[in-house]
């Protein structure tokens, strides 16, 4: 996913803000790099390469290891960079106030905040996405975003059926 347009020496030099506003890759300066999907990719990758290479002892397993990190490493960032981050924060900070259950929500919290309250319910909604297979329906694994959300909310103030619109609408953007 090179961009010729972008000097990737350059980008390695430039201040840690600058990079982390690319999302450049710390190795490459690529920008765009996405290094949870890369090291979720890259986990299940050693597992596997390590299964396989234990036909051939300790030193196939090794082997087989490293390079099913390296494999499920790259498979691991194209799968995250089908989903920008960056670009699905900006949508949803400029139009979450815009949503019916941000208007129904704001009878229970008058002060409602895009950073405390919403930006998790996102967050879960576009990276949990990928997680499953294309075809599956929000409804079917609402039960297990459910549970994520109670570990991942942070300071939200919502309550489960308060967040999951806003989820499910990440969720589907996503989905399109």
């Amino acid at each position: 996913m090179s961009n010729s347009n972008i000097d990737n020496e350059v980008v390695k030099n430039l201040s840690k803000e600058q990079r982390e506003q690319l999302n450049a890759d710390p190795i490459s300066g690529e920008p765009g790099a996405h290094p949870i999907g890369t090291g979720v990719g890259a986990v299940g990758g050693a597992a596997g390469g390590a299964a396989i290479g234990a036909v051939g002892g300790p030193i196939g397993v090794a082997i087989g290891g490293v390079v099913g990190a390296v494999v499920g490493g790259l498979a691991g960032k194209n799968v995250a960079e089908a989903v920008n981050p960056t670009e699905e924060d900006i949508y949803w900070r400029e139009t979450y106030i815009s949503r019916p259950y941000y208007k129904e929500t704001i009878h229970i919290h008058d002060d409602l905040d895009y950073d405390r309250d919403y930006h998790d319910a996102y967050l879960l909604g576009y990276t949990s996405r990928s997680n499953y297979p294309y075809e599956t329906k929000f409804e079917e694994v609402e039960s297990d975003l459910k549970l994520q959300w109670e570990k991942t909310k942070r300071e939200s103030r919502l309550k489960w059926e308060e967040a999951k619109h806003a989820v499910k609408d990440a969720w589907e953007r996503v989905t399109r």
